[in-house]
This record gives C-alpha cells, structure tokens and sequence, in this order.
C-alpha cells in the first residue's frame, strides 16, 4: 500500500510522514510534491491540498482529510466525484471546542470583561450575580464536537438547546429539527454557538433576520466555518445593540485583513482560527486507523456523504 500526504502548509517529515508509517507497518508513505511526477499512491492523506494533487495522482481509491471541515477539499475542481472521502472526527477537537465555548459563555454571563476594566480603572465593584436561566445558550450543530459543546454547557447549569438536521441531543439538552424549527430555537437563545458543518444549507446561516430572532442582548460564539456569518450583518446588529457581542474564530477571509473592523471593535474578541486544533498524536492513530480499515475491506465511520457536505 502507498500513501501520499499532501498539504499547502509545511509538513514536518519527522511529525507527520514518519508517525504514519509507523503506525501502518508495511505501507509506504511519502510526501506529495509538485516537482515530482505522480507517486500512484492508494490513498492520499490530506490538509488543504492543491488541486494539483487530484490531476495527477489518478490511482487513488480514498481520500482521508485531516481535519472535520471538508469543504475546501469539495471547492477543488479536480477531486473526482465518486472519490470516497473520510474526514477526521474528534482526535481531541471536541473537549478543545467545549473549553472555547466556556470561555466565552462565561465571559459573557459573568461580566468578566466588565471587571477586567475595572481593574484598569482601579475599581472595586462587585456587579450582579448570574443568573443562568437569563442565559439560555442555543448550539447550532450535535454532531461529535456540538454534541461536546452542549454537554458542557449544560453541566454548568446553562439552560442548553441544540438545533440540526435531524434534532438529535444529548440528554438533558431541547432538541429542535430542521428548518422548520429555526425560528423557536432561535426566539429562545440568547448565547448562539455555532459548531455547524459548511454546506449550501448553512451557508451564510447567521444573517440579520436569523440573528435578530435571538433575544435581545443576544451573545454570539462562532467555531465553525467564517462563510456560516454575514459579517456586515453582524456588524450592523451590535450597532443596534440588538447583539450585545461576538466572539469569533473563523472568518470569510483568513487571516483577518488587518483593516477589517472585528479588530477594533470593542466588542468583538478574534481568535486566529484556534478553537480546535487536531493534537497529532490522536489524529494519526485515528487516520491510521481508517486506513487499514478501508484497504481490509472493513466498515468505517466519518466517510463524509457528499449530498450532505459532511
């Protein structure tokens, strides 16, 4: 079996290509570049990869993606269509998306950023306590790394409801279901988190008249994919203080241009795209994983549904 590894960023060979062999004795494994001619790999191991990658490696049965998020691998021209594709699921990103969201919930809820400032002005101003059910906290998307994130929050007594397709939860979370159900699950949020997958559906889910059906003072949290925002739209709600703030961590472009105003913005808080990063030592167990399951012939979850997006 042979294995190319492609990415745009630089790939360590001690990180990544030798950690893979090893886990996949006898396989060969080797990095993709665009000087050399085609490798005739089996499967390709992949991190937004050039398109490239897919014209020239013609031989390939499967594509394994080192992350959840696949659609820049969908926006490549190339990728043939009925190649099978199995995007990575957790390997550690879920419990970081849960820290992220209690980051900022907390923040919020707490008045945190209220006593960072008073500290500045050197003040001492105890402010009123919390109380959670003035929270109400919606996750958009259950999947594994929402499902983590409602869990969480709903172990810290925040009242916590999941939105999806299918309206599944966990226990101890409301469920609401497809399109229909939008508008309550929004009229009953006031701290959004949004975990969602991107596809056509989703794209540019979070607009002004979807987010102007959360409650007033509404919070919003975005981990999942910056095309899911209208940023303009968001921008003109937290003028009307209809959105009392954001934190964001993926945006339409990245990096941030530095003259966007989410920089500047008092109420704004930007993460460089930092809310779940693959720890590599889970992730090339579980890559290796898939692989040998696929080339036996055996069931394997995370193999992505391409009408679905995810």
């Amino acid at each position: 079996m042979k294995i190319v590894f492609a990415s745009s960023h630089e790939i360590s060979q001690h990180e990544w290509i030798e950690p893979l062999a090893q886990a996949l004795p006898g396989a060969e494994v080797v990095l993709w570049r665009p000087d050399l001619p085609a490798q005739d790999a089996d499967v390709a191991v992949v991190w937004t990869p050039p398109d490239a990658l897919f014209q020239r490696e013609r031989r390939l049965r499967a594509v394994f993606n080192l992350g959840a998020g696949v659609d820049a691998l969908f926006r490549l021209p190339s990728l043939p269509p009925d190649m099978p594709v199995v995007r990575l699921e957790d390997a550690g990103m879920a419990v970081q998306m849960a820290e992220y969201a209690v980051w900022a919930v907390v923040r919020a809820s707490r008045q945190f950023d209220a006593y960072v400032a008073q500290q500045g002005a050197g003040q001492w101003q105890p402010l009123p306590e919390l109380d959670r059910a003035q929270w109400p906290v919606g996750v958009l998307g259950t999947g594994v790394m929402g499902t983590r994130v409602a869990q969480t929050l709903a172990a810290l007594d925040y009242p916590v409801a999941g939105w999806s397709r299918s309206g599944k939860v966990p226990a101890g979370v409301e469920g609401f279901a497809g399109a229909d159900q939008l508008p309550a699950f929004l009229a009953r949020t006031r701290v959004l988190v949004n975990t969602l997958p991107l596809t056509p559906e989703t794209r540019d889910i979070m607009r002004r008249d979807t987010l102007r059906q959360l409650l007033p003072g509404a919070y919003l949290v975005n981990m999942g994919r910056g095309d899911h925002l209208v940023e303009e739209d968001l921008l003109a709600l937290l003028d009307t203080g209809h959105i009392s703030g954001a934190t964001l961590d993926v945006f339409r472009q990245e990096p941030l241009p530095q003259e966007h105003p989410f920089w500047r913005h008092p109420r704004v808080t930007v993460t460089p795209h930092v809310a779940a990063l693959s720890l590599r030592r889970q992730t090339i167990a579980q890559v290796a994983d898939k692989i040998g399951r696929f080339m036996r012939g055996e069931p394997l979850t995370g193999v992505v549904e391409r009408d679905r997006g995810y």
